[in-house]
């Protein structure tokens, strides 16, 4: 699964109504890959703020079983 991610330098960007935090990976807002151009609204409105080193990323997860069976 590939998921969109907010970064700011080291930090992560939750996304709260038009409110924007810097936190990190565990409370980020993640979005699906098909919402880049809503990202990319927040990327401008981060960059308007003067939010440091505002960058897109993309997020890859794998699902595995912790034990085998």
């Amino acid at each position: 699964m590939e998921l969109l991610i907010i970064k700011s330098g080291e930090d992560y960007v939750r996304v709260k109504t038009e409110n924007y935090n810097l936190c990190r990976l565990d409370k980020a807002s993640v979005f699906p890959i098909d919402h880049l151009d809503q990202v990319k609204k927040h990327v401008k409105k981060l960059k308007e703020k003067d939010f440091p080193f505002i960058a897109i990323y993309k997020l890859k997860l794998i699902e595995e079983p912790l034990e085998p069976e």
